[in-house]
C-alpha cells in the first residue's frame, strides 16, 4: 500500500497501462492531475479545442492498435468531446477519456463550468464512471483500460472531481477487474464453427464481407486464407477497408452505398455470405430485403448482440474473428475442399471488374477526385498512413485509393464526423512516426477542425493535408443536384478561406498545384521535408462520386453516371 494523491495515483495507473502520450487541454477542474503529470515523462500533446484531442486519442488507436487517452477538464471541456467519444465508440475504437468534475460537495449546485458528463456520455460510451473517492482511482483506471480494449472495443470515459484529485490516501493497484455481466467470448462454440464450415464449403458461389473486426483482431492474414482457400471473392465496409492488400486478385472493392459495381453485384449473386466483423449498417446494405437475397448468410462477430440485428442470418459464429477464421480454415482443410481458381465464379469476378470500369471523363479542365486518389498512391509507399473527412472526399479515398494492410486507412465509419480526420492524423503520426501520415481533406470538413494545424505544428507532428477543394459542402450538394433538383441550400462555401494562407499563418507550407504532374512532386517534397503541409488541390464543384446506389434502393440499383 503507497500513500499519495489521487492525482499522483492517477498518473501511477497510466503508467501501470503502458501509457506514453495523452492529447488535451487543461483547465481548473483538472489542474491538480495536470500538475502530477508535469513530474511524469507521459507525452502530453496540447489540442487547440478538446474534439480534436478525442480525435487524436482515436486515430492514435486506430493506427497502433493500443488504446488513445484524451483528457479535458468539467464543464464544456467534457462536453467538447462527446463527439469525439462517440465517434469513437460507435467505429469500436479503444479510447479512454478522463474529465475533471467540479469539487463533490458542490456537485448538483450549478456549481462553475459543471455539468453532469456523465448523464451526457451515457448513451455514446460503452461505460462510463464518476469516481467519489481517491482509493477508487487506481481500480477506475485499470477498469477502463480494461473495458476499451477487450471484447468489441469502444470508449470509456471516467469523470475525476477536483477533491478527489487532492485527497491523500493509501492506494493499491488491482492487477486486474471484473465486472458482473460483461463476459467476453473470445472463443468460438465448436458446433457454429461445425455448421459454418459445412454451408462454406458446399457453396457453389461464396463470398467474404470483411469489416473492421478483422483489422481489430489482426485477422487479416486468416482472412486471405479462408478467401484462397473457397477462392472466394472478398467486399469489405467502410471500416475494413485495409484488411485484405486492395491489389489482391480477389479483393472486390467496397461494398453499400458508394462501394464497386463488382462488389454489389457479386453480393446479389452469391449463394453463401460469410460476415466477419461488420455489423452491417445501412450504408453497407442499402435496402435490406435485397442485400443478398440469394445467400445463406453466416455471420462471424464478438458481439453477440449485431447477429440478426440488420440481416437475418442462417447461423452464426460468436467470438473473436482471429480465432473464428482459424477455426473455419482447419475445418475446411479437413475436408480437403478444392476450390478452383479457374471456375465460372472466379471468371464472374475478372468479368464484372472488366465491365465496371470508370470511364475517363473527356474536356473537363478540373482536376478530378478519382485522378487525385491515383495520384496520391502513386508519389506514397505501401505502409502510408491515410485518414479521411467525410462527404465526396472519404468516398473518392474508399473507392479509388489502394490500401495495402491493415490500420493504414482510418476513416469515421458510424457517425460520419466531420473534421474528423485531421486531428486523427495528428494521433496517427504519433503513434506511428516511421510513416508518411496523408489526410484526404475536403474543404468544409477541414475547415471545421483546422486549428489542429497550430498542434501539428508546435508538437512536431508533421502531417500532410491534400484538400478536394471544391467551395461547397460536396456530398450535400451531389445529394441535392441527383435527388432535389438542383436546390442548393447551405453548401455554397464562397471563397474563404485561402487554405495556402491559413497553412502560413500556423507556420505550416501551403500549396496550391495546378496540375496532377506538380501534385505528385508536391507531396514527395512534404515527405522529404517533413513539414506540416496543406496542399489545396482545386477541383470540379460540379463533380459526383459513382457509382452510388441512391437512398431506399438495393445494392444491384447502383448508379454509375446522371
Amino acid at each position: 500500500m503507497t500513500r499519495m494523491s489521487g492525482a499522483e495515483a492517477f498518473v501511477k495507473a497510466l503508467k501501470r497501462e503502458g501509457v506514453e502520450t495523452i492529447f488535451g487541454l487543461p483547465g481548473g477542474a483538472i489542474l491538480p492531475i495536470c500538475d502530477a503529470l508535469y513530474d511524469s515523462d507521459i507525452r502530453f500533446i496540447l489540442a487547440r479545442h478538446e474534439q480534436g484531442a478525442a480525435h487524436m486519442a482515436d486515430g492514435y488507436a486506430r493506427a497502433s492498435g493500443r488504446v488513445g487517452v484524451c483528457l479535458a477538464t468539467s464543464g464544456p471541456g467534457a462536453t467538447n468531446l462527446v463527439t469525439g467519444i462517440a465517434t469513437a465508440n460507435i467505429d469500436s475504437s479503444s479510447v479512454v477519456a478522463f474529465t475533471g468534475q467540479v469539487p463533490i460537495p458542490v456537485i448538483g449546485t450549478d456549481a462553475f463550468q459543471e455539468v453532469d458528463i456523465i448523464g451526457v456520455s451515457a448513451s455514446v460510451t460503452k461505460y462510463n464512471i464518476q469516481v467519489r473517492g481517491a482509493r477508487d482511482i487506481p481500480w477506475a483506471v485499470k477498469a477502463a483500460f480494461y473495458l476499451a480494449s477487450t471484447g468489441r472495443k469502444g470508449a470509456v470515459l471516467v469523470d475525476i472531481p477536483k477533491d478527489v484529485q487532492t485527497s491523500v490516501e493509501d492506494m493499491e493497484f488491482p492487477e486486474k477487474v471484473s465486472f458482473r455481466g460483461y463476459r467476453v467470448q473470445e472463443e468460438p462454440d465448436p458446433r457454429e464453427l461445425d455448421w459454418a464450415s459445412v454451408l462454406l464449403s458446399r457453396a457453389k458461389r461464396p463470398m467474404i464481407l470483411a469489416g473492421g473486426g478483422v483489422i481489430s483482431s489482426n485477422a487479416s492474414r486468416e482472412l486471405i486464407a479462408l478467401a484462397e482457400a473457397l477462392m472466394a471473392p472478398v467486399a469489405t465496409s467502410l471500416m475494413g477497408k485495409g484488411a485484405v492488400p486492395n491489389d489482391h486478385p480477389l479483393y472486390v472493392g467496397g461494398c453499400g452505398m458508394h462501394g464497386t459495381g463488382e462488389a454489389n453485384t457479386l453480393l446479389a449473386e452469391a449463394d453463401v455470405l460469410l460476415v466477419v466483423g461488420a455489423r452491417l449498417s445501412d450504408r453497407t446494405t442499402g435496402l435490406v430485403k435485397e442485400f443478398s437475397p440469394n445467400a445463406k448468410v453466416i455471420h462471424v462477430d464478438i458481439d453477440r448482440s449485431e447477429i440478426d440485428k440488420n440481416v437475418e442470418t442462417v447461423t452464426r459464429v460468436v467470438g473473436d474473428a482471429k480465432l473464428a477464421l482459424t477455426g473455419l480454415l482447419e475445418r475446411l482443410r479437413r475436408i480437403r475442399l478444392e476450390a478452383s481458381g479457374d471456375s465460372e465464379w472466379v471468371r464472374r469476378i475478372n468479368e464484372l471488374r472488366e465491365l465496371y470500369i470508370m470511364p475517363e471523363a473527356k474536356g473537363n479542365p478540373h482536376m478530378r477526385g478519382p485522378e487525385v486518389m491515383r495520384a496520391l498512391r502513386r508519389s506514397l509507399p505501401r505502409d502510408a498512413i491515410i485518414t479521411t473527412e467525410v462527404g465526396q472526399c472519404q468516398m473518392w479515398a474508399s473507392l479509388y485509393f489502394d490500401s495495402y494492410a491493415p490500420r493504414t486507412f482510418l476513416t469515421s465509419g458510424g457517425l460520419g464526423t466531420m473534421g474528423w480526420g485531421f486531428p486523427a492524423a495528428i494521433g496517427a503520426k504519433a503513434a506511428r512516426r516511421d510513416v508518411p501520415v496523408v489526410d484526404i481533406a475536403g474543404d468544409g470538413s477541414f475547415a471545421m477542425t483546422e486549428n489542429n494545424l497550430a498542434t501539428s505544428v508546435e508538437e512536431e507532428l508533421p502531417v500532410i493535408v491534400v484538400i478536394l477543394n471544391n467551395r461547397m459542402l460536396g456530398m450535400v450538394a451531389q445529394w441535392q443536384r441527383l435527388f432535389y433538383g438542383r436546390r442548393y441550400f447551405g453548401v455554397e462555401l464562397g471563397k474563404a478561406p485561402d487554405f495556402v494562407k491559413l497553412a502560413e499563418a500556423y507556420g505550416a507550407v501551403g500549396v496550391r498545384p495546378e496540375s496532377l504532374e506538380e501534385l505528385e512532386r508536391e507531396i514527395r517534397r512534404a515527405i522529404e521535408a517533413d513539414q506540416t503541409t496543406v496542399i489545396d488541390v482545386p477541383i470540379d464543384p460540379e463533380e459526383n462520386v459513382f457509382p452510388m446506389v441512391p437512398p431506399g434502393k438495393g445494392l444491384k440499383e447502383f448508379i454509375m453516371e446522371a
